[in-house]
């Protein structure tokens, strides 16, 4: 599968990381089955209402009316010159899994494009669903 177009949404999204607090800048992008990308960034705040790169780009997609995702590119780290290994955290994982499948693909990107690839069912096993 040729992630580049998302891998670079996803870098470019870390650009807008509003992360005064924790200095860890998150980027992700988000395709939809209509083939649309929508990108996130991590935006922080002095409270426990921060929000995640992942949920940002959820939320803009759900927003405008996309139901079915393919697969979402994550991207993150300490600083924009380099990429950690970056996952969703576990709300992150909950979110996603109101609106994903279990096969539904996360795709972590780190140190020289290396890409790690993951299903909401390796990262969110036994989930809460109604």
């Amino acid at each position: 599968m040729n992630l580049s177009k998302e891998i670079e949404i996803a870098k470019n999204a870390r650009k807008n990381a509003h992360a005064p607090y924790t200095k860890y800048y998150v980027g992700c992008a988000l395709k939809a089955n209509s083939g649309k990308i929508y990108s996130g960034c991590n935006i922080e705040n002095d409270g426990i209402q921060s929000i995640c790169a992942e949920r940002v780009a959820f939320v803009k997609a759900i927003s405008e009316g996309e139901k079915d995702f393919e697969h979402i590119v994550v991207c993150g780290g300490s600083n924009l010159d380099s990429l950690d290994n970056c996952l969703p955290c576990g709300y992150c994982r909950q979110f996603m899994n109101e609106f994903v499948g279990k096969n539904f693909k996360i795709y972590a990107l780190s140190e020289n494009d290396s890409i790690q690839e993951y299903s909401m069912e390796d990262l969110l096993p036994n989930n809460f669903k109604f």
